[in-house]
């Protein structure tokens, strides 16, 4: 059998320091350049982050706002000095920016419905239409505004339900809010029979009125005469109260001008409908 002569390597004949001249030193100091550019660039990021976060408190900005403006600054922040510390090292960054783009537009088409809640997020907790304990009716639900999300707001409703609606569906609708003013006008609407008396009836309306100590003085209450309806003379009774007062109010109202009256004599009228039966001859 030839035997198989293999070609020894002479370890002697490598040029060591032009290895290290070419390959070990250019490498290492493109190693140590770049953990320096992500060490500096983290501390650098921590301390604009600190910074816009400050500005955005002293402008008296809401804290839930500020967080996540804070925590988009950092990331973004980040992103750029990991891509500059590639760099350094020699990785082709085009090619990973356009990867990142890509990969951000196909995340964005899908979560539009989430982009839009959390755009309309940000529109409510810079605009403030509303606040945390606010009685509003947006988004097809009534109730207190526990918690005002980047994503959603949590609303209980009036038998406590816990009810947590889309920011979008909020933001782009109507908002009515309650508590909004210190003071609300309480409408309400009393009908008498054509037969009564008008005069009397309005004496114990405002009698009533002028009785309950939550109704304010300024603006004046207002009982008058509405409507000429078919079956009844219609009162219109605005009172004035403080906002936290408007539903008392409008219950013990209802309950004692219907007790003033029946004890009056003053009937309300409700619809009913007369049946003639003519003989066939």
């Amino acid at each position: 059998m030839d035997e198989l002569n293999l070609e020894r390597i002479d370890v002697t004949s490598i040029d060591i320091p032009a290895l290290i001249d070419t390959y070990v030193i250019p490498w290492g100091l493109n190693i140590i350049f770049a953990i320096l550019i992500f060490i500096v660039g983290k501390y650098l990021v921590g301390v604009i982050t600190r910074l816009v976060k400050k500005l955005m408190g002293k402008a008296h900005m809401d804290s839930i706002l500020v967080n996540f403006i804070g925590s988009i600054i950092k990331s973004i922040l980040l992103l750029f000095v990991v891509i500059a510390s590639l760099d350094q090292l020699g990785v082709n960054t085009t090619s990973l920016i356009a990867l990142i783009g890509a990969a951000g537009l196909a995340v964005g088409l899908a979560l539009q419905g989430s982009l839009q809640n959390l755009a309309s997020g940000v529109m409510l907790i810079v605009f403030r239409p509303f606040k945390d304990g606010d009685f509003v009716e947006a988004g097809g639900t009534m109730g207190v505004v526990e918690e005002i999300g980047i994503f959603t707001t949590k609303m209980r409703t009036g038998d406590n339900k816990e009810v947590i609606v889309p920011n979008g569906q909020i933001f782009g609708g109507i908002i009515t809010n309650y508590s909004a003013r210190d003071t609300r006008r309480v409408d309400m609407v009393f009908g008498i029979g054509y037969g009564d008396d008008i005069r009397k009836a309005k004496e114990l309306i405002t009698g009533i009125i002028e009785a309950d100590e939550r109704i304010l003085k300024d603006p004046a209450p207002l009982v008058a005469v509405g409507e000429l309806a078919d079956s009844s003379v219609n009162f219109n009774v605005r009172p004035w109260v403080k906002s936290s007062d408007y539903w008392s109010v409008y219950f013990d109202l209802n309950e004692k001008i219907k007790n003033a009256f029946d004890e009056n004599g003053v009937s309300i009228p409700f619809p009913q409908m007369d049946v003639h039966l003519q003989k066939a001859e």
